[in-house]
């Protein structure tokens, strides 16, 4: 019997220049972390990831962009849960230096789930 391998479904708001950073790895790996950027936060639930694209991303760089992505639990389990605000605010934060591990444990694609911003609607 070949049980599934358990993943824990994640998402990431991200701005158009990240999206295109992460269609050039064909859906499949965040790119590396700028040097003011010392962490990676992906977000435990759609709405969040939604509320930052549409609140910050879009005011910021014109458009933002949800994306859902599966990463092996065996991965996350070396990582605590944050509170960033409230507690419907919950994200990992994962070192930079630890980015190319993530990548490696992302099951599938990476996805893009909502667009706002520049005429782009939900």
């Amino acid at each position: 019997m070949n049980e599934a391998i358990p993943v824990v479904t994640l998402w990431r708001p991200v701005g158009p220049e990240e999206l295109k950073l992460i269609e050039i790895s064909e859906m499949r790996a965040f790119p590396p972390r700028l040097p003011e950027q010392p962490i990676f936060y992906p977000v435990l639930s759609e709405a969040y990831a939604v509320q930052i694209a549409r609140d910050w991303n879009v005011p910021a760089s014109g458009a933002g962009f949800v994306t859902r992505f599966d990463v092996l639990k065996s991965f996350l389990d070396s990582y605590r849960v944050e509170h960033a605000g409230s507690k419907a605010h919950l994200e990992y934060w994962i070192p930079a230096e630890d980015l190319d591990d993530l990548n490696k444990a992302i099951v599938g694609k990476i996805e893009v789930t909502a667009a706002f911003g520049n005429g782009i609607t939900g």
